[in-house]
This record gives C-alpha cells, structure tokens and sequence, in this order.
C-alpha cells in the first residue's frame, strides 16, 4: 500500500535513474510507473505498490518485479537507481 505524507507524497515518488540515466523510473503519484530506456520514452508502463521500502511492480502487459529501497537508493531487478 502506498501512504502518503504529510506533503501528499510518498516520499518515493518521483524520478529514480540509473547512474548513466539509461534507464529512468518515474514514480507517479497515482500508483502507476512510466519506464524510459534510452531513447524509449514509455518504454514500459504499469503499477505500483510500496509496503514499508519495499516495491511492487506490475506492468500493463502482466510481467512483475519488484525491488527495494535502502539508503535513498533503490535496488530493482539487478539494477541501481538513484534519486534525481
């Protein structure tokens, strides 16, 4: 479940890259995720749903992962993103 603080915000909305911005999650406020790779806006789209630092995902066509965040960092299907 996805709480809200006292801002509105989840404190893990919003955008989370990796370290050569190839890969760009964005953690919209609504429980769904926009995926860009490279180039490839919307590259993939779907849900989410965070339980204390962990996240799960559920893309539009079916395919899950999940991930977890520690330190300010999240760690996700064997990549690293960072808060930007």
């Amino acid at each position: 479940m996805t709480k809200q603080s006292s801002t509105g915000l989840h404190p893990y909305v919003g955008l989370w890259v990796t370290e050569d911005r190839y890969i760009r999650h964005e953690l919209l406020p609504n429980g769904r995720y926009d995926e860009a790779r490279g180039n490839k806006e919307s590259a993939y789209q779907g849900s989410y749903t965070i339980t204390g630092n962990h996240i799960d995902y559920v893309d539009d066509t079916g395919f899950t992962a999940d991930g977890v965040f520690r330190n300010g960092i999240l760690y996700h299907a064997g990549m690293v993103l960072y808060r930007e």
